[in-house]
């Protein structure tokens, strides 16, 4: 997450760096630049001796990552979830797509249902994206939730297909994956330390210059103050949290986290934040932690060795797995 102070990232402060659309800043073997993709702020800084190339490699990953959020997005030509929605008959999917599906199924069965890929029409009826959100019928909430669930989908290789009623929806994966493919791009441009940050989305690559990246967690009741500083290099960190996109009516918070068990935002935590070898699995662990809640949460974690999770529950309440305490900065 973006910068408030030296080398402190703090989760979900991103507009503070958007200032512009994009910008270089190089200082001495740094270059960073800003965009806003995925209807966020992404920013990527790297370090190293050569300007050109560090310029030249984050030219070509966020390149990579708009060629991306076309290609796993909704609302664009290219988007593979939009064809498998449109069609009643097995899709063939880019690789990148088949890869992000194949994971995100496996998670759907391991939590019973707590994530799911087939969210599109509670997404909508809900309109959290949009200007106007809403709490909606009952019964239409259920509607929306036919056909759901882990076997909405069927994957063999590239092919796709789905339940008629069901409408496809990456939004709790995708990013994480494109983050991936820009830390993948950087390497290959021969980049050793960076930092990447899609709205929250994190990957640090190598080191800050001689010492771990800091990165501040956002206190999910306390805007502006930090829950939590984890030192990490090589790690992908996603924090996932009710105070993100949300709205109040009747002294009641509805947010974006959605439980497809019952179609309205989950309530057993305010915020989860997972560390893992990578982003794609670090974003959807964080959506599925958020929905199972602290004991089922954790139990899922332990499928996936070498991911760890700090999970702030619905009273306000720190729990960690047994690794995370290693990433935690000590008082």
């Amino acid at each position: 997450m973006p910068w408030n102070r030296p080398w402190l990232l703090v989760v979900l402060l991103t507009l503070i760096l958007a200032m512009s659309w994009w910008h270089w800043r190089p200082a001495g073997g740094e270059a960073r630049q800003v965009r806003l993709l995925m209807g966020t702020t992404v920013e990527i800084v790297a370090f190293g001796d050569n300007q050109r190339r560090l310029e030249q490699a984050i030219d070509a990953a966020m390149d990579e990552m708009a060629r991306l959020e076309r290609l796993l997005g909704n609302g664009y030509p290219e988007s593979d979830p939009d064809r498998i929605n449109a069609s009643d008959s097995a899709v063939t999917v880019a690789a990148e797509t088949a890869a992000v599906l194949d994971l995100g199924l496996e998670i759907a069965q391991l939590s019973n249902g707590a994530f799911d890929l087939g969210l599109g029409r509670l997404k909508t009826l809900w309109g959290m994206e949009g200007p106007a959100p809403r709490v909606p019928d009952a019964g239409a909430v259920e509607a929306a939730l036919a056909g759901v669930g882990p076997t909405a989908l069927q994957l063999d290789g590239p092919q796709v297909t789905r339940r008629a009623a069901v409408a496809i929806d990456l939004g709790g994966i995708a990013k994480g994956e494109i983050v991936d493919h820009a830390v993948a791009l950087l390497r290959r441009h021969g980049i050793e330390q960076a930092a990447v940050n899609a709205g929250g989305d994190m990957y640090l690559l190598g080191r800050h210059r001689d010492r771990p990246w800091r990165i501040g967690i956002q206190h999910p009741r306390q805007p502006g103050e930090v829950a939590a500083t984890l030192h990490l290099a090589d790690r992908a960190v996603v924090t996932s949290g009710d105070y993100e996109r949300f709205f109040e009516q009747d002294g009641v918070r509805y947010h974006h986290l959605f439980d497809p068990r019952s179609g309205y935002p989950a309530d057993a935590c305010q915020s989860v934040t997972v560390v893992a070898e990578s982003a794609v699995l670090a974003d959807a662990l964080a959506t599925a932690l958020f929905v199972l809640g602290v004991e089922d949460g954790l139990a899922l974690l332990a499928h996936f060795p070498g991911s760890d999770a700090l999970m702030i529950d619905a009273a306000g309440r720190q729990h960690l797995s047994a690794g995370m305490a290693a990433w935690l900065e000590q008082p």
